[in-house]
């Protein structure tokens, strides 16, 4: 529940048909400080009537999703009859959980989503959210900063943050990816207190950019929104880092409560515990305690451009002079930094690949939602940086707006005015924890940040006009 100054509340509910919890079907009821009914956000707009007897059993919805997932499991399969309410039509399903290595070493927690009628997967996506990658320490990334340890009875220091939340770091010595579902690692620990090195070769580096960039992480939430934690209950977070060499990823994972690093490939790149990774990933988890916008479609684009967003702002809260704060996504962890790498560029998300079939899009158009949810978030990270930049903001770079009928890359040039970034990510923050759901598109992602610029700024205000340009220059009408 999200209670506002005047006494108002936004109540979240998930809907049940016959017993079986409805996948795309949770709505937000908003209640104004007189306990009247304001109105609803959701996105499935019609009654359910379905017969919750299945055609397919069990076993066989399983096999359907073994054979769907591609990689070896580590683990029974597990499956729940549901009501899948993500399309136009309704239909019964089965959701069917499988945890495993994927061949990229990456972990795996895949939602398969198969027509209990007729055997079709109807949808996929992973409860593991990915991005394309304080004592004293010094880190990789960070340089020299303040550490929290916490001192044992031996007098010896754990990685461990009691100032939020028990935050812990732990070293999974390069065998997360064979310890799914395993042992948890080794915490952290050091003799005096002073942690890291600034090189490769000391193992305890990778976990002072880890914990400096998941405490930035809280502090930013915390500090911003008023936020206590990610999942708002004051427990910290857990980072575990060195989880796999060559992995050039980090993610996180709902179900260990925890963010997982990987090493890079020590060719091109570095360990991946940037600090605006440790907050894209940190805000995959406030995400799924919020709209918890599903991990696939355009409400996955959503998902991803949300943990953009929100990395990207923490770099700005935490303004620090080793890791200067931008709109690039994992942009530090490219040992050339005149080569300009990085995941992603908010302000022209094409740039991250030469090729069109795995660009980022600028702009919205109608088959975006079945790119990879990677590149799908390119739609919402353009916007955001037109609401909060402009299209020509006199400190850079210059973002191209969208003509009609661009997709990838985006042709235009028409002037949009930023409201700055702290009015821009106050509204996105409002929109996914009042007005967002499941299945928010993004038409329902334009619906959902007017009405919450509305609410803090006034319907005629310059926020919430500005809001409407940006959306209309990434083709969001």
């Amino acid at each position: 529940m999200v209670r506002d100054a005047d006494g108002g509340v936004h109540v979240r509910v998930d809907r049940v048909h016959k017993g079986l919890r409805v996948i795309g079907g949770d709505m937000m009821v908003h209640i104004d400080s007189l306990g009247a009914l304001k109105g609803l956000s959701k996105t499935l707009r019609q009654r359910i009537d379905l017969d919750v007897e299945p055609v397919l059993d069990r076993q066989s919805a399983q096999a359907v999703a073994a054979t769907a997932f591609k990689a070896q499991p580590s683990a029974a399969p597990r499956s729940e009859l549901v009501i899948y309410a993500r399309d136009l039509k309704p239909v019964l399903a089965w959701d069917v959980l499988i945890e495993g290595t994927l061949s990229s070493g990456l972990p795996s927690q895949a939602h398969l989503i198969v027509n209990a009628r007729d055997g079709r997967l109807l949808d996929r996506w992973d409860d593991i959210q990915t991005a394309d990658a304080l004592g004293s320490g010094t880190g990789f990334y960070t340089g020299t900063v303040p550490l929290h340890g916490n001192q044992k009875s031996d007098g010896s220091f754990e990685l461990v943050d009691l100032t939020r939340g028990g935050q812990t770091i732990t070293d999974m010595n390069n065998k997360g990816n064979v310890l799914f579902g395993g042992p948890r690692g080794t915490v952290m620990t050091d003799d005096n207190n002073v942690w890291g090195s600034g090189t490769s070769t000391d193992r305890d580096t990778a976990g002072v950019d880890a914990a400096y960039g998941i405490g930035k992480t809280w502090d930013y939430y915390k500090q911003v929104f008023g936020r206590d934690g990610i999942a708002d209950d004051g427990r910290g977070a857990e980072g575990r880092v060195h989880w796999a060499r060559k992995l050039v990823n980090a993610s996180w994972n709902d179900s260990c409560f925890c963010m997982r690093y990987g090493d890079g490939d020590g060719v091109e790149t570095g360990s991946v515990v940037s600090l605006d990774v440790a907050g894209h990933e940190m805000t995959h988890g406030v995400t799924s305690r919020t709209a918890r916008l599903t991990y696939s479609r355009e409400s996955g684009g959503l998902n991803e451009a949300t943990s953009d967003i929100f990395g990207t702002m923490v770099e700005f809260f935490a303004n620090n002079p080793s890791s200067p704060p931008n709109y690039k996504i994992g942009e530090r962890i490219y040992f050339d930094q005149s080569a300009g790498g990085a995941f992603r560029y908010m302000y022209q998300p094409s740039l991250d690949s030469p090729k069109p079939s795995t660009q980022s899009a600028d702009c919205w158009y109608a088959a975006v939602g079945q790119t990879d949810v990677h590149n799908s978030s390119g739609v919402g990270n353009h916007f955001f940086y037109l609401l909060a930049e402009g299209s020509n903001p006199a400190a850079g770079p210059a973002s191209p707006t969208c003509n009609a009928g661009d997709t990838k890359q985006a042709t235009g040039n028409v002037l949009t005015k930023g409201i700055g970034r702290d009015a821009a990510q106050k509204i996105w923050y409002r929109a996914l924890t009042v007005y967002m759901t499941q299945n928010t598109n993004y038409a329902g992602a334009r619906v959902a940040t007017v009405k919450a610029a509305t609410d803090l700024f006034g319907a005629t205000s310059t926020q919430t006009k500005a809001v409407q340009a940006a959306w209309s220059a990434v083709n969001v009408n």
